[in-house]
């Protein structure tokens, strides 16, 4: 089925002049969605320079392949996920790059189409996957982890204090029949909470499918190896930039430069170092860039986005 990717990129040119664009570089938008941010950066690149774009649904390679058809520099695209970016690279043969742009989180469109199952605002097939050849959804995922799985899944990811309880009222309605449906799950969601916490607050199933999607797309995990395996990748004076859309992600990003950031750790008594750690990255983000309140109002999804960016050193 095919998908409308009118999706307007978060913090634009936030993002854009954070990856300091070379026009002879080579750039990598590791989640290229609807190719909002690749058409910025391909306008700044020139002949020599070359973008790769990366991004593990089918529908948003489609619409990027037709977008950028006509720009100056090489384009390469992969419908992969960004963890495979060392294989990716080296299939082309690059061994370096000059900076990358990791989009985090679900696109407007994947959102807004019914048959993916992402939203709990319309009845559709249980799915999440955004990557549709693979067979593991959020159908199975719920009709087949355990209690317990559940409700840590629930509480991890989506930070869900009812995570217990919820849990449990998914296994008695399982075990009538199969939950197939976002429609059926956000009411089974909704009657498990008690009504004094509803009354304020997100939808009562926000948290949960927040969790599911994350669960489903194993999105922390692959984050954490996707930055680690950026960083070897870059070369120095590279740039890594990333916009993150919940408290879980970023905070691997905040960590994880805080720790790339990180020099000598040698007791201060000693007069030379001798751990021989180096800081490998200097933040250019001492807080988080967050959109303004114009492109809230005009976005109302970026309304969480956090960008850290950093510059490699050696």
């Amino acid at each position: 089925m095919a998908m409308d990717f009118q999706h307007q990129s978060v913090l634009l040119n936030e993002s854009i002049d954070n990856l300091k664009i070379k026009s002879d570089g080579i750039y990598v938008d590791a989640t290229t969605g609807g190719a909002g941010h690749s058409a910025v950066i391909a306008s700044k690149l020139g002949a020599n320079g070359m973008l790769i774009c990366i991004d593990q649904d089918q529908a948003a390679i489609n619409v990027a392949r037709e977008r950028l058809a006509e720009v100056e520099p090489e384009v390469k695209f992969f419908r992969k996920n960004f963890v495979y970016l060392p294989q990716i690279l080296n299939e082309i043969g690059i061994n370096k790059i000059d900076g990358i742009l990791f989009d985090l989180g679900v696109s407007s469109p994947q959102l807004d189409e019914d048959f993916r199952g992402f939203s709990y605002k319309n009845d559709a097939p249980l799915d999440m996957r955004m990557d549709q050849s693979q067979p593991f959804s959020a159908a199975h995922l719920v009709n087949t982890a355990s209690v317990d799985e559940l409700a840590k899944i629930f509480w991890e990811y989506g930070e869900e204090r009812w995570s217990k309880r919820i849990a449990n009222y998914i296994n008695n309605s399982r075990r009538e029949k199969p939950i197939e449906t976002t429609g059926e799950l956000a009411a089974i969601i909704k009657e498990a909470i008690p009504a004094a916490a509803r009354r304020n607050g997100p939808h009562p199933a926000r948290r949960v499918f927040q969790a599911l999607r994350i669960a489903v797309n194993k999105e922390l995990d692959v984050l954490q190896e996707g930055l680690d395996q950026a960083l070897k990748l870059l070369n120095p004076g590279g740039r890594i930039v990333v916009i993150s859309f919940h408290s879980l992600e970023d905070r691997i990003v905040k960590t994880t430069f805080a720790k790339w950031a990180k020099g000598c750790i040698c007791p201060r008594n000693i007069p030379i170092c001798q751990c021989g750690i180096i800081p490998k990255i200097k933040i250019l983000t001492k807080k988080p860039i967050i959109p303004t309140k114009d492109e809230i109002q005009v976005n109302p999804r970026s309304r969480s986005s956090k960008l850290r960016s950093a510059e490699k050193l050696v």
